[in-house]
Parts: C-alpha cells; sequence; structure tokens
C-alpha cells in the first residue's frame, strides 16, 4: 500500500530521559500549545512523550500505518474530527475509571473511543461601542432583520461553524436549521473569509458588529500586540439555544489500536484529566476544563459564566453531513 502523507511538520520533543517506554501522540494541535502538560507528565512519571504534529491526513496515516503505526494516541480538536478517527477503526475502547468519571458522557464517545479534555465555547464576539448589553440573547435571534449587515463570519464548512450547525440541527432539525443557516447568510456584513481572529478584526476596523467565535481566541489576541486593540473592542457574548445553553465543543483524545506503549498512554490520559493537568490546560489555553471543580484561569473567569448546552456532542457530531449539504445548499460561502 502506497499512500502521500499530508504531514507538514513533525515535531519530536524529548521532554525528559525516560525511565520508561516512550509514548508517541498524533496530533493537530500545535505542540507548544500541549508542551508544557507532557513535560509536567514526565517530571512526575519518568515517562518519556514524543509529539508529532499532523496537520492533514491524520486518518490517512493511521490506516496505512495499521498495526505498524508508533503512534500510541491521537489528540486533535473538533468533535467530527474525533468522530471521523473513531469511524475510521483505528482506535481502541478504554475502561479507565479515572478517565470515565472525570469526563461526563456527553463529552465522549458512547463506546470509549475518544474523550475531551478541554471545552470551548462557540460565542459572540460584539463591539463594545455599537452592540448594547442583552441586545444579543439566543443564537436564534442571529437571523433576526436587526443584525442585517452586522455579521461577520469565518467560512460556513469550516468545521467550528459546521459543529455550530449541526448543535442546531440537533435542537431543531434539518428544515429549520437550514432555514438558520439561511438567515445567517442573510445578515451577513461580507462574505466569509479569514479565521476567528479576523472577524475581530473586522468588527475593530467598522465592517461588522457581530462575529462568531471560539471563546480562547480572546486570549490569544491579548497575547499579541498587534492583535490587543481588536480584542479589546469587543466582548464576549454567551448566546444560548431558546430551548438549551450555549454551544461547546472539544479537544480530545483517543487511543490507537496499534499503541505500542498501551499501559504508559494509559497513564497519560489519566493524567490530563487529573486535576495537576486541566488547571495547566486551563491557564495555558484559555480554554475550559472537562473536570468538574477545576479553577479557571483569572482571565476567562473575567468572560462570566454560562450555562452550558447538554446536547450529546456524539450525537451532534453525526449530523455534520446533513449541515455541510445546508451551507452548500444556501451557499453560505457564496
Amino acid at each position: 500500500m502506497t499512500f502521500r502523507s499530508t504531514v507538514l511538520v513533525t515535531t519530536a520533543i524529548t521532554l525528559a530521559a525516560p525511565a520508561f517506554a516512550d509514548v508517541t501522540i498524533y496530533t493537530t494541535r500545535q505542540p507548544f500549545l500541549i508542551e508544557p502538560v507532557m513535560e509536567a507528565f514526565t517530571t512526575e512519571t519518568g515517562i518519556n512523550v514524543t509529539l508529532n504534529y499532523v496537520d492533514d491526513g491524520l486518518v490517512e496515516r493511521l490506516k496505512a500505518e495499521g498495526q505498524r503505526s508508533p503512534a500510541d494516541l491521537v489528540m486533535t480538536v473538533d468533535i467530527a474530527n474525533l468522530n471521523r478517527v473513531a469511524e475510521a477503526d483505528v482506535l481502541q475502547p478504554v475502561d479507565s475509571k479515572t478517565i470515565l468519571t472525570a469526563v461526563p458522557e456527553t463529552l465522549r464517545s458512547p463506546d470509549n473511543l475518544w474523550f475531551g479534555l478541554t471545552k470551548r465555547a462557540r460565542i459572540v464576539y460584539a463591539s463594545k461601542d455599537r452592540v448594547a448589553d442583552g441586545e444579543i440573547t439566543t443564537y436564534e435571534d442571529l437571523t433576526d432583520e436587526k443584525w442585517a449587515d452586522r455579521i461577520c463570519t469565518r467560512s460556513g464548512v469550516h468545521n467550528y461553524n459546521l459543529a455550530l450547525l449541526s448543535a442546531v440541527i440537533e435542537h431543531h432539525g434539518e428544515e429549520a436549521a437550514q432555514a438558520w443557516a439561511a438567515g445567517i447568510h442573510d445578515n451577513l456584513a461580507r462574505k466569509p473569509e479569514g479565521n476567528d481572529r479576523a472577524q475581530v478584526k473586522a468588527i475593530w476596523a467598522g465592517q461588522c458588529d457581530i462575529s462568531l467565535g471560539n471563546t480562547y481566541y480572546m486570549g490569544a489576541m491579548l497575547e499579541n500586540e498587534e492583535q490587543t486593540e481588536w480584542a479589546n473592542s469587543v466582548r464576549i457574548v454567551f448566546p444560548t439555544f431558546e430551548d438549551g445553553g450555549t454551544h461547546v465543543n472539544i479537544s480530545g483524545i483517543g487511543l490507537t489500536k496499534s499503541a505500542p506503549n498501551k499501559d504508559e498512554a494509559l497513564q497519560l490520559m489519566d493524567y490530563l484529566v487529573s486535576p495537576a493537568a486541566q488547571s495547566l490546560y486551563a491557564e495555558l489555553n484559555w480554554e475550559y476544563p472537562v473536570l468538574e471543580g477545576t479553577e479557571l484561569s483569572d482571565l476567562v473567569a473575567s468572560w462570566g459564566s454560562f450555562q452550558e448546552d447538554d446536547s450529546s456532542l456524539p450525537a451532534i457530531a453525526q449530523h455534520r453531513g446533513t449541515a455541510l449539504r445546508i451551507m452548500e445548499t444556501v451557499d453560505f460561502d457564496g
């Protein structure tokens, strides 16, 4: 079997001299985002961690390598990506009491093939100058004509927006979800372009008044000298579904079928949902912990509290194909 590798960067990071077998992770997350957590694990256990950054073609690589794969674990973001890896039959179930207790059922696959590690809310960034407090309430309200020519967003077929639309399908059904996507499209101030931070820049520049985005981008912008002014021009608003809460997505992890170092990999999985690791995640990545009771970073806490939607993420992930078809039907990016 041959295949074209689409790995853009492979980074082998030696975090300490190993006392046990290495744990190898294939990840779509930039290594610098998770290195500090892995370093803490190595310090505590003596188990070395190697991070291989795979920008694209993760599933294809695992399938091609089969049982010869050196990967013990897969770490990626977005429920659709996690679901896709699980459906490729390259993961094995995990029955660790630690991780099953720490991760709620709504944030893990029903067959325990993948588990959420951190959460991010899909929220609205609103202009401090042009949007009043309390003016935004629900996701459904964003289709109101009062928002005409006032919304910016990235591509409708990006995973983050497809996940949100999938949640709309879960709450209201396909027909209503298509009407919602069409309503958002009709209220766009410009053609979808750029990433979530680019939408905040557009608000700062006066091109629109509100945008869809993930919460952690606020932290990223505030640490970037060029982008701090953009961030300070907006506030985070947590819309809810009319019959639910604020939509969240996750980063997650799964144990590969090949896992040559299964025991060590399971130790790492348990560690990643421990209070110590969850606190590190919260402080470093501006994300929300999955472990209940973990203290938020001061910055994340300053954004305010919200009611998390209790829809099952595995159920939402099943709607991705329908969500993609809807975005294409309404010509969202056109």
